[in-house]
């Protein structure tokens, strides 16, 4: 799969989640997910930074194999792009 295919793909989950949640904005979730992270555990990590965990926890499934899956690379491109999203 090509860089470019990757990168597609990626927006059309962004796409895709957006409609099957429901939502104008899209599926954006983080920032509540971090704050009730925070809340819980007394840590005090970002919207940025949780999106950021997810690049990292997808990287580490593409690891899991010799080549990793196709849902690892876009679902990770996807979470850099929202992480970007979340601070612009």
């Amino acid at each position: 799969m090509k860089a470019q295919d990757i990168l597609r793909q990626s927006a059309q989950h962004i796409e895709d989640r957006a409609k099957s949640r429901d939502q104008q904005g899209g599926e954006r979730s983080m920032a509540r997910t971090v704050t009730a992270f925070n809340a819980l555990t007394g840590h005090t990590i970002s919207e940025r930074d949780g999106w950021l965990f997810m690049v990292v926890l997808k990287a580490a499934r593409a690891c899991s194999t010799s080549t990793g899956l196709p849902d690892d690379y876009e679902d990770a491109a996807a979470y850099v792009a929202l992480a970007g999203e979340s601070v612009a």
